[in-house]
Parts: C-alpha cells; structure tokens; sequence
C-alpha cells in the first residue's frame, strides 16, 4: 500500500501547487488568471470522462500496469507543463493531467486497496484510513515546497522538480511493489459476469443514492474550499487571518476521517456521514449569521470541516460492503464520473450565484446540499 499512497499524496499535490503557480503563469502566458484557472477545470472533467473506462480496467487487470502507465503520463504531463508557451499548449498538457489523474489519485487507489484487502474488512478499513489521513496532509508540505521553489527559481524549474520528485518515487513503487488482486481459493469471475453485476446494481435505487449524496457531498465541499478565503475577507476579516483558518480544513479533513473511522466501529457507516454531513450544512448555514467575529468564524470552519474528507473515505466503504469487490472500480468509476464533474462545475456556479445574489445564499446552497447529501445516505441506510 505504500505506492498507493505516495500515488495519491505526490499527484494530488500538483493539484495544490497549482495555485502558487498561477500568477506568475498568467504573467509569463499572458492571460488572465480565469484563462489560466481554466486549465484546471479542463483537467478535472477530463478526469471525471476517463473515470468509467479506467474503473472497467481496474476490474479486469489490477492497479499495477494502470498506475505505472498513470504515473508515466502524470511525469511526461508535468514536464510538458513547465515547457508551455501559450494557453493552447497548457489546456493539452492539462488534458493529459486529467487523464493521469484518472488513472493515479483517490479512486483507482482505493479500489487497488479495495481488492487487496478482499474478506479483510478491519484491514481495508485501516489501509483505507491510512491512505487518506497521510493524503491529507499534502496540502500542509506540497504548497510550501511549490512556495519555496517557485520563489527560489521561478514556476518552470519548480515544476521540473516536482516532476522529478513525483516520477522517482511513484514509477518505481508501482512497477516493483503494487500488486493486483490477491490470489485467493475462489475462482475468476469473468468479465460477463462482472458486467453483470454493474449493470444489475446501476439499475436498483441504492446505487442511485449513493452517487446522489457523494456528487452533492462534493460538490459542496469544493465550493466551501474554492469561495471560503475570499467570503472570510468578505465579511471583514484580515487575509491572512482567513488563510490561516481555510487552511484548518486540511487538518480537520484528518481529524473528521480518524472520527468517522471510529464511529462506525460501533455504528453504520451511512447514518455515520449523513450525521456529519448534517453538521456541515449546520456551520455553513451559520457562517453568514456568525462569521464576521473571529469566534464565529472559528466555530462554522470548526463545524464544516470535520466532515471535509469523510464522504472520501465513507464511499468505499459502503461501496464494498454493498456490492463486494468483484466490480468496486467499474461502480466506483460510475459515481467518480458524475461526483468529480460536480467538483469541477460547482465552485464556478457558486461564483456566478455570489456575483448575482450573494455570498449568503450561496452557504445557504451549500446548506440545503449538504442536507440532500444527508438525506440521501439515511434513504440507501434503510433499503
């Protein structure tokens, strides 16, 4: 499990590092900071179309040849990203990162672990808890390493390094060390039958509430880490004070995944998040009524972000609990297509809704999707 987990820690931070790389980017490509961010939307719907298909090869043939051809795109695409000179040259480069990330982060990496702890539920459970809390910590090292790099020798010679730093250690680790499905006494389902068992279960409500409350779980978690920093300025606090408490999410992330891991040692997993995810809608509907006192902004980050990176690390287990691990990444691969397209689109209607209405309505959106996401889990929780 460690190339997993370096897989999703040393890739996912690009995705972190982007934001320091941005200025100077649009600087150098001479575009506007939307022209540049652009290339990250694209990267992440490209993600989301690939999800299915690289679920599907999941299945079939393991993790091991897919995430070592991953990470080769993943390396190629980031040196490629310090060599561009135009926006046309970047939105490529980010469609190759798309489909790299398709093929490297959270959920190939799940479902590898998925299918390597196969009738293991404590140990997929704790290889799972592994995975994300370590992940969620990259945020906390890769935006001061990019900071530090880019400050030091400009945003190309740090991307040459970060991609130096990510294909030395991800390539190796998943061409030597990252095997497929365990071998076990039960015979091969063959891929007829695992087609099968996708279809059967993309045709029955279960699976339909559980991509309603992760597509809207994430939607609205991407919003509250898009907008959050700058509705904090908004309502009258210093940046640098809403920088420092956005960036609490990242360790409420590990703190809301440690508990919800506990918590479900004694209770179902699905009332478990749709608690949690209740408790979030809870600090975002507060924060336009709360958050111009320091107190108060505390309190509604404090209230949201212990639910920040549970529906990652609740998916799969339900997913397995349910359905088993035969077909995890084909089913997994269907919810990424439409949850991750909702990361992608959500943030930039909320934008449009703050410009139009507001930034209190758009919490209020973000309240009533956390409640949908909640309502959603206690619905599949009762079937």
């Amino acid at each position: 499990m460690t190339s997993s987990r370096s897989q999703a820690i040393g890739y996912g931070a690009l995705y972190y590092a982007f934001s320091v790389f941005l200025i100077p980017m649009a600087r150098e490509l001479r575009a506007s900071g939307t022209q540049v961010a652009a290339a990250l939307t694209l990267a992440v719907l490209t993600t989301a179309l690939c999800a299915p298909l690289v679920g599907r090869r999941l299945d079939h043939h393991g993790g091991r040849a897919l995430m070592s051809a991953g990470s080769v795109l993943a390396t190629l695409a980031v040196l490629g990203w310090s060599q561009v000179t135009s926006l046309p040259q970047l939105y490529g480069v980010f469609v190759a990162i798309g489909a790299a990330s398709a093929m490297v982060l959270y959920e190939p990496a799940f479902a590898v672990v998925v299918s390597w702890f196969d009738g293991d539920e404590r140990g997929r459970a704790n290889a799972l808890l592994a995975l994300t809390v370590v992940a969620g910590f990259a945020s906390s090292v890769f935006l001061p390493l990019a900071g530090l790099l880019t400050e030091e020798y400009g945003w190309r010679r740090a991307l040459l390094a970060l991609a130096g730093l990510y294909g030395g250690t991800a390539i190796p680790l998943h061409a030597l060390v990252l095997r497929g499905r365990p071998r076990t006494a039960a015979a091969p389902v063959e891929p007829t039958q695992r087609a099968a068992l996708v279809r059967a279960a993309v045709r029955a409500r279960p699976f339909w509430l559980l991509a309603a409350a992760f597509t809207a779980h994430g939607g609205a978690v991407a919003t509250i880490a898009v907008l959050l920093v700058t509705y904090l300025v908004r309502l009258g606090h210093p940046p640098v004070f809403a920088a420092t408490v956005a960036g609490l999410l990242g360790v409420l992330s590990v703190t809301g995944r440690l508990v919800s891991t506990g918590l479900r040692r004694r209770w179902p997993a699905a009332p478990v998040a749709a608690t949690i995810f209740t408790l979030q809608g809870l600090g975002a509907l507060l924060l336009p009524l709360a958050g111009a006192t320091v107190p108060g902004a505390i309190g509604c980050v404090l209230l949201f972000g212990i639910g920040f990176g549970v529906g990652t690390i609740t998916l799969p287990h339900l997913l397995a609990e349910r359905y088993g691990t035969t077909a995890y990444a084909g089913l997994s691969g269907r919810i990424a297509m439409f949850s991750v397209t909702d990361k992608a689109l959500a943030p930039l209607g909320a934008t449009a809704l703050a410009q139009a209405a507001g930034y209190g309505w758009v919490m209020g959106a973000v309240a009533l999707v956390c409640a949908i996401a909640a309502f959603a889990l206690l619905a599949y929780h009762r079937l």
